[in-house]
């Protein structure tokens, strides 16, 4: 079952989680945000970006000028532990990898129906460091919302920690691209998860150009690059459920 978060209860923390990061990207990162003239002014939306880092989400937190709701993973499993006190702060809409988290998606639905602005990671985790297909999950929310979709491309937030471990800031940029959209599938069963794979595959291509081009994976248009992907699209849980010990779910 989701998080019932309760974003009036929350609004104090987030407010203070917003305001220290700009301070916090400041001092600890070489950080440029490129593209905000292509910000809109309200929801619905889904912000959608690449997935390479558990820094991500943070980063969507410093760029928004709007309140934002997340979906992510109940589980960081690469994420240091003392870093997980801000998802757990800011409160998300978990969903269990592997369940098809029906609760976490119509608590998300209903946030973009609400004209809300959601965050979420396509890639549904940050396994590798080059763009790899969509899962099914925010092609389902766009089609069912008919909200647009704004592609964002983050780049060097693995590297943030790494080289302050070197006595240096790493350099991280934010391009935000044109909004695109709205989606529409029809149909039922194989059909229309062909279509969802197809608004997947869209998705990426319009996070492809803000990220560098030698990272962009399944996306890009050099074969070597490509071939060189090839793996990282494996889904770690299409034959497991996240969290899962011994039949249940923690």
């Amino acid at each position: 079952m989701t998080e019932k978060l309760h974003p009036f209860r929350r609004r104090p923390v987030r407010f203070i989680l917003k305001n220290l990061s700009i301070p916090a990207f400041a001092l600890l990162t070489r950080i440029e945000i490129n593209g905000l003239e292509n910000l809109p002014t309200k929801g619905p939306l889904l912000v959608v970006g690449n997935h390479f880092s558990f820094i991500d989400p943070v980063a969507f937190v410093r760029m928004a000028p709007w309140p934002i709701e997340f979906v992510g993973g109940a589980f960081t499993p690469h994420a240091p532990l003392w870093t997980r006190i801000i998802p757990f702060l800011w409160g998300y809409h978990k969903l269990y990898r592997g369940t098809g988290s029906r609760d976490a998606l119509r608590a998300a639905e209903q946030v973009l129906k609400n004209g809300g602005i959601l965050g979420i990671f396509p890639e549904a985790g940050n396994w590798a460091t080059v763009l790899r297909p969509a899962r099914p999950g925010t092609a389902y929310l766009a089609t069912r919302t008919g909200a647009p979709i704004l592609p964002v491309g983050l780049d060097g937030f693995s590297e943030v920690f790494p080289s302050l471990f070197k006595g240096r800031r790493a350099r991280v940029t934010v391009n935000v691209g044109k909004p695109f959209g709205p989606f529409s599938a029809s149909g039922t069963g194989r059909s229309r998860r062909e279509q969802l794979d197809e608004i997947g595959h869209e998705i990426m291509r319009h996070i492809a150009p803000l990220i560098p081009p030698e990272k962009r994976g399944h996306y890009s248009d050099d074969p070597a690059i490509r071939n060189a992907a090839k793996g990282t699209e494996v889904y770690p849980w299409a034959e497991k459920v996240e969290g899962q010990v011994v039949g249940q779910i923690q």
